[in-house]
């Protein structure tokens, strides 16, 4: 008789790992790569034989590498990682053969074929591409391979950028309805100060208030990964939100957390799933503007899900047109929610405060609709004010 499924919200703790169904695990440059020799293939095979772990149970895993930037700059003879974006381009192009060529050899060695999916943030954020990115990774679960996934570097430009593969992860763990997301980096745990100084373990995280008073340090560090402690526990957080658990620790202790010991800091999860688009609106859009409402219109977007009118808008600011993404603020300033605007920038002085009958006879049936539909629209929870 086969191992019945956890389903995701049961997951609760690393024992709960070996149930598990279907799991992401996130790597780092730092755990895989050096600038001066490339690719670590012992690193890589450890990483390797911890995930046969998992998939030796029936645990279908989606392994989101970092790494190519990295394993193409030797090649290239590159000393440092390139600040460049067609620099950063032509040294992914490189690396990804390589990368995958040594997953496939790993995993060979255990009888698991490997398959190499490059993403980009409109492949999870636009209906049709995020379908069939989807129905992909499904397939080639389904047929028992291990999708190797990363962000198609070679090709995404800076503003339609995932910015690090923490966040891309995260919205992967999401898109599959993934049991947990596993983020393995070069530290075995979340601290609640520098190691070196006294640091603690933070063992367990049930709300974004266990983290008051956490030093997470910089983005990013120099070397060869973009990330750092502040976008896993971002990652950590956005799954965790949308209802997947997370686990954080070091690429060097997978196996033991593979196996259902308690290591590293576990994120309980705390919300609800969201859709892709939805978690990527929330969470991960580059906003290009912001739009104030009046209380009325708060109160009809966010009790009652209805869309944003022109008559509630009281002012907005920003460069944006239509189908940008732009933050929804409350006239304190309290943002309240997220969405694709569908006006340019432009368009909206001659709107504000107006019903959409009174537009439409004016200006033609054409601005009769919303300022923001309800189903292009995510409502937040987000304490900032001006």
């Amino acid at each position: 008789m086969s191992t019945p499924r956890l389903r995701q919200s049961m997951v609760r703790s690393a024992a709960d790992l070996a149930q598990a169904r279907r799991v992401v695990v996130k790597v780092g440059s730092s755990s895989l790569t050096t600038i001066e020799g490339g690719i670590s293939v012992d690193a890589l095979n450890r990483l390797v034989e911890a995930c046969q772990v998992l998939r030796d149970r029936g645990t279908e895993v989606v392994l989101v590498s970092s790494g190519a930037i990295s394993a193409g700059l030797g090649p290239l003879q590159m000393q440092t990682r390139p600040v460049d974006l067609a620099s950063q381009q032509a040294a992914a192009a490189v690396g990804q053969g390589l990368l995958l060529a040594h997953y496939s050899r790993a995993f060979g060695m255990h009888g698991t074929s490997v398959s190499q999916v490059l993403l980009t943030v409109e492949d999870l954020i636009r209906r049709t591409q995020y379908t069939n990115a989807l129905r992909a990774l499904e397939k080639l679960l389904s047929l028992g391979t291990v999708p190797v996934v990363n962000e198609n570097d070679a090709v995404a430009t800076h503003e339609i950028r995932f910015g690090d593969n923490d966040r891309l992860a995260a919205l992967t763990a999401n898109l599959l309805r993934a049991d947990a997301l596993i983020l393995l980096s070069d530290v075995d745990s979340l601290y609640d100060g520098p190691p070196d100084e006294g640091g603690s373990p933070v063992a367990r995280v049930r709300s974004p208030g266990d983290l008051a008073g956490v030093t997470l340090g910089r983005r990013g560090k120099a070397g060869v990964g973009t990330g750092g402690m502040v976008t896993k526990v971002e990652a950590a957080q956005i799954t965790a939100g949308n209802g997947i658990p997370a686990f954080l620790t070091s690429a060097g202790r997978a196996a033991e957390l593979f196996k259902g010991e308690t290591v590293g800091t576990f994120f309980e999860p705390t919300g609800r799933r969201r859709g892709a688009r939805s978690a990527w609106l929330a969470h991960l859009a580059h906003t290009k503007g912001r739009i104030v409402i009046d209380d009325g219109a708060v109160a009809a977007v966010v009790e009652r899900n209805r869309s944003l009118l022109p008559a509630g808008v009281t002012q907005f600011s920003g460069d944006f047109e239509a189908g940008d993404p732009v933050e929804i603020a409350d006239t304190k300033g309290l943002i309240c929610a997220r969405g694709l605007v569908a006006y340019a920038a432009t368009e909206l002085p001659a709107m504000l405060g107006r019903s959409t009958a009174e537009l439409g006879s004016e200006l033609g049936t054409d601005y009769e609709r919303p300022v923001v539909h309800s189903d292009d629209m995510v409502r937040v929870e987000i304490a900032r004010r001006d």
